[in-house]
């Protein structure tokens, strides 16, 4: 049977390669031999059968293994966690999590187990975002002004195109045919038109 090692990865060169020696050396343990290696850049909150995640567990079949670096690293939260272990539980996949040293199946223990490792997961994210929140309300105590600066910007998006622009509304063209022929919505333009006086 097929074994698949999934492996999420991101611009941290060195957090892709932790994963991979980390499966490695748990495949050593667990005899878990011939490993794919399966990549996937999508971002972690992304749900899962939106990701190369999704592609790969619907084209194993009963009896094949995964194997994740650990249960972070499946998704984002405790639901998408839970829907691929039922996903997996349901088409008979073996899951395996090399950090946790887990192999899990059907069981109700191996379900406890794996919501309360996604609900870890989940609480320290939010930790993080109150930590995140607490320092910029200390920024903004300080008189430090927070986000984009205020007023209309200096440089648009449609500056790029603004020749071609003039020249279809000079032509007699509506603002509609312009913004189709420059493949922006007619809104955008709209807005562009006024903001630019054109």
């Amino acid at each position: 049977m097929p074994n698949y090692a999934y492996l999420r990865v991101s611009s941290d060169s060195q957090d892709s390669a932790n994963q991979k020696h980390g499966i490695l050396d748990y495949a050593n343990r667990a005899g878990l031999a011939n490993l794919q290696f399966v990549e996937d850049t999508a971002s972690g909150a992304k749900k899962w059968h939106e990701r190369r995640l999704g592609q790969l567990l619907s084209g194993m079949e009963s009896g094949d293994t995964i194997v994740f670096a650990e249960i972070s690293r499946m998704a984002r939260s405790t639901l998408q966690v839970l829907e691929i272990l039922e996903h997996c539980m349901a088409h008979q996949l073996n899951v395996h999590i090399a950090k946790q040293n887990m192999q899990l199946d059907g069981s109700m223990q191996a379900r406890i187990v794996a919501t309360v490792l996604g609900l870890a997961g989940e609480i320290e994210r939010e930790f993080i975002r109150m930590r995140t929140r607490e320092a910029l309300a200390a920024r903004k105590e300080k008189g430090i002004r927070l986000g984009r600066p205020k007023g209309p910007a200096a440089k648009l998006k449609l500056d790029a195109k603004r020749d071609q622009i003039e020249k279809y509304r000079t032509m007699g063209l509506s603002l509609r045919e312009t913004a189709r022929l420059i493949d922006t919505s007619p809104s955008t333009l709209a807005d562009y038109v006024k903001r630019r006086g054109i």
